[in-house]
């Protein structure tokens, strides 16, 4: 059996390589054509292949398990065609024996998919975010049109709101305006500052203008009468260093979407958005979904081995392969739609990151047993006639 599972194995890697080589080329090319009108002086056909390169290990990541499901579709197929898994099924080899082999020959695949997820797309993401902001002056992200919004709880009489407009470098930004709350939600502080640069512990500010808010202004303005003192105080300092548990990889954090962080990554913003009071159930739902994530290629092997396990008279290659197509699609959307409604419903993040792939894999289980029933009937049947 292990001669047979390194041949199997060897048939499932090759397949699935090719249709991933073929879906990386279709995807990029037309991700490519899309990004042609943005060709200028300051972004030439070189730097958008460069920036198409480094998109690369993110589409992998999403084409993975489709790749992983019409490859190894593709493969048993041609096995049952050429009737060596009928020889197999002959010499003794159960289905369920045939479906073990194949969860073993994912292993592999399972720790190559975790290495990609945690250390090879996160950091290809943010070399295309800093690239993008450096070619294109953007990044993409959880980026609004006013810039990059963060808040910090810093002690219980005190709430700051943080709002970076624009991103230059790892560490270095521009356009940073930062407003500071009293308990009662009051605007005590308003400080811009052109440029900043990330330290351990604290954001140095750079021509900084403060407007320091007195105290007694919204009273005396809700009064009517005219105030004592002035109201507003401006200030101006060359450099302001300014305590925050925001840093630079926090930041570069928040430019990624919660599926493409490291799992460290997303347990540390997670973490920074609790101690500040932020909702955390989209993170916490990318944070299931990060840990299914190799588990996903289980269901697919396990998904793909009832298509190709049926008799070839019940439809040729190219059927299995269509079906093992629709299946894919179909479980990426149905992935999608879980995520979205667990959202809406306020389901608990472990349901929505994992019901999608335990019923996907109840599913193919019930159908290979009914494959294997079929044939124990039709042995029995044979040996009575």
């Amino acid at each position: 059996m292990r001669i047979a599972r390194r041949y199997i194995a060897s048939e499932i890697y090759r397949s699935s390589a090719v249709v991933l080589l073929a879906l990386l080329g279709l995807f990029s090319f037309f991700s490519l054509i899309e990004e042609l009108d943005q060709l200028s002086a300051t972004l030439s056909l070189a730097n958008l292949l460069y920036l198409q390169l480094l998109n690369v290990p993110t589409q992998l990541y999403e084409l993975l398990p489709i790749g992983l499901l019409i490859g190894a579709v593709l493969a048993l197929a041609g096995l049952a065609q050429r009737n060596e898994l009928v020889i197999l099924r002959a010499s003794g080899v159960s289905g369920l024996q045939l479906l073990i082999s194949l969860w073993i020959i994912t292993i592999p695949l399972m720790i190559g998919a975790f290495i990609l997820s945690e250390y090879i797309t996160p950091r290809a993401e943010i070399q295309a975010s800093e690239s993008s902001l450096k070619l294109l002056g953007k990044a993409g992200g959880g980026r609004l049109n006013s810039g990059y919004w963060f808040k910090e709880t810093d002690t219980p009489e005190q709430t700051r709101l943080i709002n970076i407009t624009h991103l230059r470098d790892k560490s270095s930004v521009e356009d940073i305006h930062v407003y500071e709350f009293t308990a009662d939600q009051q605007l005590s502080n308003y400080i811009y500052a052109e440029h900043g640069e990330f330290y351990p512990d604290y954001l140095l500010l750079e021509k900084v203008q403060r407007s320091v808010i007195d105290a007694q202004a919204l009273d005396a303005l809700q009064a009517g009468v005219t105030p004592t003192a002035p109201i507003i105080t401006l200030e101006h300092a060359d450099e302001l260093k300014l305590q925050t548990s925001l840093s630079a990889e926090r930041l570069l954090v928040r430019v990624l979407t919660p599926e493409r962080m490291a799992i460290t990554d997303l347990l540390d913003y997670i973490q920074y958005l609790e101690i500040n009071q932020l909702q955390t159930d989209r993170q916490t739902v990318a944070l299931w979904r990060k840990l299914a994530y190799p588990f996903t290629l289980l269901v697919m092997i396990t998904i793909a081995a009832p298509i190709s396990f049926m008799q070839t008279r019940h439809g040729g290659v190219g059927s299995k392969i269509f079906v093992g197509i629709l299946l894919g699609v179909g479980f990426f959307m149905a992935n999608q739609l879980a995520l979205n409604l667990g959202m809406l419903t306020q389901l608990q993040p472990w349901i929505t990151a994992l019901f999608p792939s335990l019923f996907a894999l109840a599913m193919a289980l019930m159908a290979l047993l009914i494959i294997e029933s079929s044939h124990r009937l039709a042995r029995h049947f044979r040996r009575e006639n």
